[in-house]
């Protein structure tokens, strides 16, 4: 896990490039370095050793003509030099990433199991290549201007050399949707690299597309070899591993699978899920870390968050996970979160089940269903769900949430815990996972239960109050938060207006 930046055709120095470099240390702070081609070809890399952490695996990392830095980790790398008889003299997935290239090009993507934002120049042919993983876990952020280009894993490298004005479409979207979606970021001239794409010598292409369609319920067998076979995978790694655990249904079966040394919690005072987590720890044993936040702590992060970042937040929790993974850092450089198994399961069951009970979709149920700000922007809501070609409302809503929404939640995770420099992985957004639910009955992924095949096939190792357990969200008190402020509406209301005060004057 580490922090890249690229840039192609650049109009800046070298010396600026690696001067904005350090704004990213935070995602790499064992090994930086950098390097140029021709004068117009710079790469960059902030190294978090994670696998294989001697020197050799250090970046931008060479082999032949080709060079590249990549971000993240392909978690079957033991398994592509096997069957693809690779020769490597290092054992970290980086030297894995490029020898696949090598071997396949662009098709080396569909057999990569991870998250990833990868770019390679190969210094014989003047190629680049860049790519992101399916479901856009690892943040790639770009500008273009003619034949100029920069690739960077945050805004704020970007924004330093470009000086972007504010995109208010992007606005728009933060205070309806709690998020900027379909490359839209808060910046004009900086955009989102798309989830599931690769850009090659300036064009993009897609290599991944979800199917929605409609398709049987695999066996429990069959799922539960494939979750088990997901945190296994991500169990690797030659740094310690944690897991969150909350005491709801997704982070316990992680870590019950996991079974790591350490398990975190937080949570205010006066509102928390302290006493879910002791009991979802109670089979487990793990040394259990409770960490407590109060409202004036709560503010000045945030405040420092967007200050730090350059942007947004985009949901309270983001502050939280931030303040537990700084004491994460203490003990483990990974962590396992449950980030994706309300997507798979229909966990939103408010929204899925109006969705399911609806014979046509109505845009305005959809707004009133899901959207967080209380302003009405219907051209916002419209755009959200635009190209999606699917007719029942069932399975429009579970697409965007799969694509979108999830989305949101990926980028949160990534800049709440890299900016601690730890890595989280997310086992439910496996994309074999996802293929294989993505489609699946509703009464079959609800059942008669909330989530009820994950209670079916993991129940009988999970504490009993655990797998009875209603869901609820992560609790924050927004009202008491900003009760002495005078932001105007609800306490998300609140919340987004405070954000963007905090962008706007210091962006």
């Amino acid at each position: 896990m580490c922090g890249i930046l690229a840039g192609i055709n650049t109009s800046f120095s070298f010396t600026e490039f690696e001067k904005n470099m350090n704004k990213m240390d935070h995602r790499g702070p064992d090994y930086q370095n950098s390097c140029t081609f021709d004068n117009r070809i710079f790469l960059g890399h902030n190294r978090l050793s994670i696998l294989d952490l001697n020197k050799r695996s250090n970046q931008p990392f060479s082999s032949g003509n080709y060079h590249m830095v990549f971000n993240g980790e392909i978690y079957n790398y033991k398994e592509l030099t096997k069957d693809h008889n690779l020769i490597v003299s290092t054992t970290s997935d980086t030297e894995v990433v490029l020898e696949m290239y090598k071997k396949y090009g662009h098709k080396c993507l569909s057999y990569f199991n991870g998250m990833f934002a990868i770019v390679i120049y190969n210094d014989l042919t003047k190629d680049t290549f860049v790519a992101r993983d399916r479901l856009g876990i690892k943040p790639i952020y770009f500008y273009n201007s003619s034949d100029e280009w920069i690739f960077s894993s945050e805004v704020a490298p970007i924004q330093s050399m470009v000086r972007s004005e504010v995109d208010d479409f992007g606005l728009r979207q933060y205070r309806k949707l709690r998020m900027t979606i379909k490359g839209h970021t808060f910046y004009s001239k900086i955009k989102m690299f798309p989830a599931g794409h690769y850009w090659l010598n300036g064009t993009f292409y897609k290599y991944w597309e979800l199917d929605y369609s409609s398709k049987p319920a695999p066996s429990d067998e069959q799922l539960k070899d494939l979750i088990e076979n997901a945190v296994q995978l991500r169990s690797r790694s030659d740094v310690p591993v944690g897991s969150y655990l909350s005491g709801g249904l997704d982070s316990t079966i992680l870590s019950y699978i996991l079974n790591p040394e350490d398990t975190w919690i937080v949570g205010f005072p006066e509102l928390n899920e302290f006493e879910w987590g002791k009991k979802a720890n109670s089979k487990l044993k793990s040394t259990h870390h409770r960490i407590e936040v109060n409202k004036s702590q709560f503010l000045e992060t945030a405040e420092w968050m967007v200050k730090k970042r350059k942007e947004p937040l985009s949901v309270p929790n983001e502050v939280l996970i931030y303040l537990m993974t700084k004491e994460v850092k203490k003990r483990n450089t990974v962590v396992l979160s449950g980030e994706g198994a309300d997507e798979l399961f229909y966990g939103y069951d408010r929204i899925f089940k109006w969705a399911n009970n609806s014979k046509s979709f109505d845009i305005k149920e959809f707004d009133k269903h899901y959207c967080y700000g209380s302003n009405e922007d219907f051209e916002v809501v419209d755009y959200a769900l635009e190209g999606i070609n699917y007719k029942s409302p069932i399975d429009i809503v579970g697409y965007f949430f799969q694509i979108h929404h999830l989305h949101g939640l990926l980028r949160r995770l990534d800049n709440s815990t890299m900016l601690c420099s730890v890595e989280a992985r997310v086992p439910f957004v496996d994309h074999r996972l996802i293929e294989l639910l993505a489609g699946a009955p509703f009464d079959w992924k609800m059942g008669n239960s909330f989530k009820e095949p994950l209670k079916r096939i993991f129940g009988n190792i999970l504490p009993q109050g655990i797998v009875t357990r209603e869901k609820i969200g992560f609790p924050l008190p927004l009202d008491h938060i900003f009760s002495n402020t005078s932001y105007k509406g609800s306490g998300m209301d609140k919340w987004l207006l405070f954000n963007i005060e905090i962008f706007q004057n210091n962006k």
